[in-house]
């Protein structure tokens, strides 16, 4: 199964697929089997296209519409591929008032993906955030656990190509 969401496409395999409806049967009878059937979807792919919540719909008997409310309120669920290396920006006060907009715009110049997107390489994945805890070193990036602080736009094209 093959479909292009974005730049990224859906190549569920079929024993990933075998895994979540085994998964559906464990839990379908079990009370709000939802939310444990998402988090071994997430577990099976890395993410939750829209491929996957229709699979978990159909055996939920549920609407596709109940299963997507559930997967676009909670953030701990993704709905794009994460990249190898997973950078965050933070768009909080503190980060944002020190120029973090403008290193978002670098990043998604660099890479040529916006938040929220993978490189078609699978690479490199972009998120924006709201708060890293890390005030202090504002404006911050992190790329996966490494932590970057107290950047300007020029430093971003040094970082990322630590990871190139």
């Amino acid at each position: 199964m093959q479909k292009i969401i974005g730049k990224t496409p859906f190549n569920g395999t079929e024993d990933q697929k075998k895994r979540l409806q085994e998964a559906i049967e464990k839990h379908k009878s079990d009370p709000g089997a939802l939310m444990p059937i998402l988090h071994k979807a997430q577990e099976i792919y890395g993410y939750l296209p829209i491929e996957v919540q229709s699979i978990i719909a159909e055996g939920l008997e549920l609407s596709l519409e109940d299963v997507y409310k559930v997967t676009t309120f909670y953030s701990q669920f993704s709905l794009a591929p994460k990249g190898k290396y997973e950078i965050s920006i933070c768009l909080g006060t503190a980060c944002y008032v020190k120029g973090s907009g403008e290193i978002a715009d670098k990043i998604s110049s660099i890479l040529g993906i916006k938040p929220e997107e993978c490189t078609e390489d699978g690479k490199f994945s972009l998120t924006a955030c709201r708060c890293i805890g890390a005030c202090g070193l504002a404006p911050v990036i992190t790329i996966n656990k490494d932590v970057y602080g107290r950047l300007t736009p020029d430093d971003i094209e040094g970082i990322l190509a630590k990871y190139a």
